[in-house]
């Protein structure tokens, strides 16, 4: 009787215990209060042991929009080593430990998710004991992280498939702005990630950092078109006025240039208020971090914002000092290349390459008094450019005279090769009556390559299959022979196009003012064309080999660029009919024996044998 009586106790206390925990409110808690509580940092930190929010400050106001109810998705466009992924980190550990769920981070590829898997969440997960206990490192793998109650899931931006294969309710980027664009056949990394969180929909949460590159790449447009864009605001220790820290306001020695380095001149280098003149010193720095709030610059919309963009320059990092900020400015200024880096990583701002900037405002300054298929009175030729995609193609038409002077005066999209066929065969007039039709139009063979070959097979009277050099040429282009036994392809002239010179060219004339040696549009051109034709932009690119190359790129990973493939195409042909020396000889019409000339005597011999049958 008694051994039962106290069974009963038992049984009765182990109720109460269950009702009490199932009955207790939980406890609220931020993202940077749970942190403050629970994060410990290792030695590979500047400042190892327990986090501490007073260390930085300006990231409390953004770990902490992870718990607005009402905000969706966060954009953080940042300076270098501003603690962006540590951020990450943080909200890793709260959403483990305080509200589970299917969550996911995309890396720019998947060697870089694998090394942050071992080098950096894993030992952040053995040091907090409360994300420790639920942590099944032993059922873990690299690119899979087990927990009592979720699954973490770290994804490479070139693995599609992957991206597109988990319900998530927790997505986060790192590094944004390294991963690639759309392709082809695929949506980009971003669109393809930001597809899985539509099941949990209102229960979602989205994290995006990055130092930026260009204006047109993902961090810049992501924090830039958010609902609200907030910037971080200090006050000045002297006069108490609320900033933001602004480089400009870094004063240095500057008439001592010739007899005085980089490093000797940034010593000299002071912050300056704007607002009174006084001095602010590098050990003021901290106590106004902790000071400042973020204020809304940009606001869209009225209520609560669902997208917040962040931006924060390295002037705010406690590890970097005014002079470590003016020597950077002062060994990278002169140098394109690492002047870009100094804007993206030290200012936390896109870069324009002005230098060969387009745009579709400059476009639309470009047109004249010609209306659309009416040919202008300077006119010698016209040749006309085919990009060619899986579902249609664009096509232009461009009139040509000398000193490289052209207008574009007809573009469209169609169907297929043969409705295209019909509109290059069209005679197009000048107002004295004149009439042309191009003379030369190259034909992208880049995708539908067979469907290419015969459509020029057929139309070889005025067609050449062409397609982008895989690699700098020599020359603006060069003539080859295709060899595909056993299809009418075999023997005919390809022309291989660098593409990156004729863009090169197209911008720089883009620029001109209309007249002689302008690159022209006809009066009432669309936005569709414009926008197109400016779609790409030339940046600094590293290679794999550490050297830094220009190259054109898109400005907007979503963006076509369809018009401006089909006028470099346009531009080769005209190059080929030998437009740029009309002006130094009186015009003949060239004929396609420039095309015979371009080829060696091995492949003049080859084309001639195969016709008599020799081959």
């Amino acid at each position: 009787m008694t051994q039962r009586k106290r069974s009963r106790r038992k049984t009765r206390a182990l109720f109460q215990r269950v009702l009490r925990r199932c009955l207790a409110s939980q406890e609220e808690i931020t993202v940077s209060e749970w942190a403050e509580r629970y994060r410990v940092l290792d030695d590979s930190s500047n400042i190892s042991g327990k986090w501490s929010n007073a260390v930085t400050p300006y990231l409390v106001g953004i770990m902490d929009t992870f718990n607005d109810p009402h905000i969706r998705e966060i954009y953080l466009c940042k300076g270098a080593q501003l603690g962006g992924t540590e951020a990450l980190i943080n909200m890793l550990g709260y959403i483990v430990s305080e509200d589970p769920g299917p969550t996911m981070i995309v890396y720019p590829s998947d060697d870089l998710a694998k090394d942050i898997s071992n080098d950096k969440l894993k030992p952040a997960f053995r040091l907090i004991p409360q994300v420790r206990k639920q942590f099944y490192e032993n059922s873990s793998k690299e690119l899979r992280l087990k927990f009592k109650s979720m699954t973490l899931y770290l994804r490479g931006a070139g693995s599609p498939s992957k991206l597109a294969s988990k319900a998530i309710r927790y997505l986060f980027f790192d590094e944004i702005d390294k991963m690639g664009g759309a392709s082809k056949k695929e949506a980009s990394p971003y669109s393809l990630a930001m597809e899985r969180i539509k099941t949990f929909r209102s229960q979602s949460k989205v994290y995006a950092c990055s130092t930026p590159t260009i204006k047109e790449n993902y961090i810049w447009q992501l924090h830039d078109n958010a609902d609200e864009v907030r910037e971080y605001f200090v006050p000045c220790p002297h006069c108490g006025e609320m900033q933001r820290l602004d480089f400009h306001q870094i004063k240095f020695c500057e008439d001592q240039e010739e007899s005085m380095s980089p490093y000797e001149r940034a010593k000299t280098a002071v912050y300056v208020c704007p607002e009174c003149g006084c001095e602010i010193s590098n050990g003021d720095k901290p106590k106004m971090l902790r000071e400042g709030m973020w204020k809304a610059v940009k606001k869209r919309g009225v209520g609560s914002p669902k997208t917040v963009g962040f931006r924060i320059s390295s002037l705010y990092s406690i590890f970097v000092t005014w002079q470590d900020v003016a020597e950077a400015f002062l060994k990278s200024y002169k140098d394109p290349e690492e002047f870009q880096n100094f804007v993206n990583s030290w200012l936390a701002e896109a870069w324009e390459d002005t230098k060969l900037k387009t745009s579709k405002d400059l476009v639309k300054d470009r047109q004249t008094e010609y209306e659309e298929y009416e040919v202008p009175d300077w006119a010698i030729e016209l040749t006309g450019g085919i990009d060619v995609q899986e579902t249609s193609v664009y096509w232009v038409i461009r009139a040509w005279g000398e000193h490289w002077t052209s207008q574009c005066i007809a573009r469209g999209q169609e169907i297929d090769l043969w409705k295209a066929d019909e509109i290059m065969n069209l005679n197009y007039e000048k107002r004295d009556g004149t009439k042309l039709s191009p003379s030369l139009v190259l034909v992208d063979s880049g995708d539908q390559t067979d469907m290419v070959y015969n459509f020029c097979a057929d139309t070889s009277d005025y067609t050449l299959p062409s397609k982008g050099a895989s690699k700098k040429l020599d020359s603006d282009y060069r003539i080859s022979i295709i060899n595909k036994p056993g299809t009418r392809a075999t023997g005919m002239s390809l022309v291989l196009v660098d593409t990156e010179k004729y863009k090169d060219r197209i911008a720089a004339r883009m620029r001109r003012e209309n007249g002689n040696g302008s690159w022209m549009v006809f009066s009432g051109i669309d936005d569709d064309y414009a926008e197109q034709v400016t779609s790409e932009h030339k940046i600094n690119e590293r290679q794999g080999n550490g050297r830094k190359i220009q190259k054109w790129v898109k400005k907007n990973s979503h963006g076509d660029n369809h018009y401006l493939d089909a006028e470099v195409y346009a531009m080769a042909a005209a190059d080929i009919r030998g437009a740029r020396t009309w002006h130094l000889d009186k015009y003949e019409s060239p004929k396609m024996e420039r095309l015979e000339q371009q080829r060696s005597p091995e492949e003049q011999w080859i084309q001639e044998n195969e016709l008599e049958g020799w081959i």
